[in-house]
């Protein structure tokens, strides 16, 4: 199992420059990916999410690529034409309008067209370093992913078998109510003093057990127990899963609470429902 939520990050280096990808992700039901890169790797990014959504499946996945030169490399590349161009455009409407030419030129070098780090063709090298650091970096996501996964199933099967438990400690109030319900149902009855057909009175009373019956319900409740405690096993992506098999869960522990008419066993149905509420929290992690 890996929970959705994973960190990783990887430096290479090439030439004078030193390529860094960062890689942060969170729940998501699905591939919510978002990559942040130098203009001169913007060719590459469709093959950047490729690998991101084959590595990592689903969740919301940040990626941040970044490059640094050596002292001695670091340079600037300024199209000066441009430059040039847009001040004197600024600094007219400037002369017009009153402004402050003060922040002219952090502004313009603000600006991709006019600033880059490196305005070369990317060669395929350096593309396959690129990609190269973009797998490591996932690999660690699910390196972490699977940490964050170990924790989260211990927690995960801990809660289930809080609600298994309360599910055996309902079985003995179902075997005691039954003469209970009947012992108040006679009880009524000879208060009201009327007569009534003996036989009526065991069919009805044969209908009326049914409608409260909860043994049906529990017995799915045990079998989703089951499956949920089987699919934790698994090491393929199961959280979608495991979130429809958590609503069975609930509707099954929901009716226990409708038909059940004796406090201490909506008192047990509350406390499965909370047990089931930090379920469902944990299960929207789940990758």
């Amino acid at each position: 199992m890996k929970s959705m939520t994973g960190y990783g990050k990887e430096s290479l280096d090439f030439n004078a420059k030193t390529i860094s990808v960062e890689v942060k992700t969170l729940n998501s039901k699905q591939a919510d990916i978002f990559v942040r890169l130098p203009q001169i790797y913007r060719s590459k990014e469709i093959e950047i999410n490729n690998i991101l959504k084959q590595k990592l499946e689903r969740g919301k996945i940040d990626c941040y690529i970044s490059v640094s030169y050596g002292r001695d490399n670091a340079q600037l590349d300024i199209n000066e034409d441009l430059f040039c161009t847009y001040f004197a455009q600024l600094k007219s409407l400037s002369e017009k309008t009153g402004a402050n030419e003060a922040y002219f030129t952090q502004y313009l070098l603000q600006r991709d067209d006019i600033l880059a780090l490196d305005n070369n063709e990317l060669s395929q090298e350096e593309a396959d370093i690129l990609l190269q650091c973009v797998c490591k970096a996932a690999d660690e996501v699910n390196a972490y992913r699977e940490n964050e996964g170990k924790a989260l199933k211990i927690d995960l099967e801990k809660h289930v078998r809080v609600i298994e438990d309360f599910s055996l400690q309902v079985e003995p109030f179902e075997k005691n109510r039954v003469p209970q319900i009947k012992e108040k149902l006679l009880q009524r009855l000879q208060e009201l003093q009327v007569d009534y057909d003996q036989n009526r009175l065991e069919q009805e009373l044969i209908y009326y057990l049914e409608k409260l019956d909860i043994s049906e319900e529990r017995q799915r409740l045990k079998q989703h127990i089951t499956y949920f405690l089987q699919t934790l096993e698994s090491n393929e992506a199961q959280g979608k899963k495991l979130n429809f098999i958590a609503q069975e869960m609930g509707r099954e522990i929901n009716t226990l609470g409708s038909k059940s008419n004796e406090a201490d066993m909506q008192k047990l149905v509350v406390m499965m429902k909370d047990e089931l509420e930090k379920i469902k929290e944990q299960v929207c992690n789940v990758l």
